[in-house]
């Protein structure tokens, strides 16, 4: 039986290390937008960045440019939730668990977040792809080296877990971005490069670009892996793994039972109604994604109060991880 705190490390690391790599991919898309494009409203489109990312714009009382979106999302050590926060909490958690993860995992986050510096100084001279790039070859790095290395048991389905979780919220975020947008208008293929599904959505469509397609393929697509479709059933599958209690009558937890009706929900859509209300539909499955997190976290990391019978008082259990301040 895994110790709930190395658990709960394990699902935060996933968590983390995907949320930065699908933040440094948003963020690389908006600025080379944001540095084509001479018409938008560059102060506007920063904004609507900062807040499909679900970030606090700060003391940003001014107009914003490239610089200082790339400044609070990606290197403000201060700011809760930028990406190099993300690095360094995903590090203490992997330093807390050393014992359940690999040491090629420990090496890579810790080398990652080492050289955080370097690559920022590296985009200042030369661009914020530089860094961007880094964190994403680095999360890349180490997803592999969590697939390789760590031994595919309880320990790994909670860190898959946490990443599957994540992922569907992230890309619920970058169609969300776009779903006010006209259905002809060519903004909607931003949301397959920030997914890295620009490649697999034109061999799968022969090269049809329209709204409704992509969000087909980016809500529903079985195969590709950061489609909401195929992370939801990652997550519900490796969370029925993780479930000991057996019921004849199919009785499930609550986690469970909030990614399977998720599922369900897009799994029977009726064909050509995707765009029907679709922000509407986003939002309520973010909606799931914060109730599956809460669900998680109390079935799973919330141990029972140690009873002392000594004295007959009760000293709650110290959980020594650093957890999410808000989703």
């Amino acid at each position: 039986m895994m110790l709930a705190r190395n658990a709960e490390s394990l699902y935060w690391i996933g968590r983390y290390v995907e949320r930065a790599d699908d933040m440094a991919r948003i963020l690389d898309v908006a600025i080379h937008q944001l540095l084509e494009d001479a018409t938008v409203d560059v102060d506007r489109a920063a904004r609507l960045v900062i807040n499909v990312l679900g970030l606090d714009p700060g003391d940003a009382d001014g107009d914003m440019d490239v610089w200082s979106l790339t400044e609070r999302v990606a290197y403000d050590k201060s700011s809760i939730g930028s990406i190099v926060d993300l690095i360094g909490a995903a590090r203490e958690n992997a330093r807390g668990a050393r014992e359940v993860t690999s040491s090629e995992m420990w090496e890579c986050l810790n080398t990652t977040y080492n050289g955080l510096g370097d690559a920022e100084r590296r985009a200042r001279r030369l661009g914020p792809h530089e860094f961007l790039s880094y964190v994403k070859n680095r999360a890349a790095m180490f997803a592999g080296l969590a697939d390789a290395t760590l031994s595919h048991d309880d320990g790994y389905r909670y860190l898959l877990l946490g990443r599957s979780v994540e992922r569907v919220d992230m890309t619920i975020r970058m169609l969300l971005s776009r779903a006010g947008d006209r259905v002809s208008s060519p903004a909607w293929v931003s949301v397959l490069v920030s997914a890295g599904a620009h490649d697999t959505y034109l061999r799968t469509y022969r090269g049809i670009l329209d709204a409704e397609h992509v969000v087909e393929f980016m809500l529903l697509d079985r195969l590709f892996p950061r489609s909401v479709f195929h992370a939801l059933r990652v997550a519900e599958g490796t969370l029925s793994d993780l479930e000991t209690r057996t019921s004849r009558v199919g009785a499930q937890a609550e986690a469970l039972l909030l990614l399977g009706r998720a599922r369900s929900s897009l799994e029977f859509l009726e064909p050509g109604r995707l765009l029907d209300d679709l922000q509407t539909r986003l939002l309520d499955l973010q909606d799931t994604c914060r109730a599956v997190n809460e669900a998680v976290t109390a079935q799973y990391f919330h141990v029972s109060p140690y009873v002392s019978w000594a004295d007959a008082t009760v000293s709650d259990g110290e959980d020594h991880v650093i957890e999410e301040s808000e989703l």
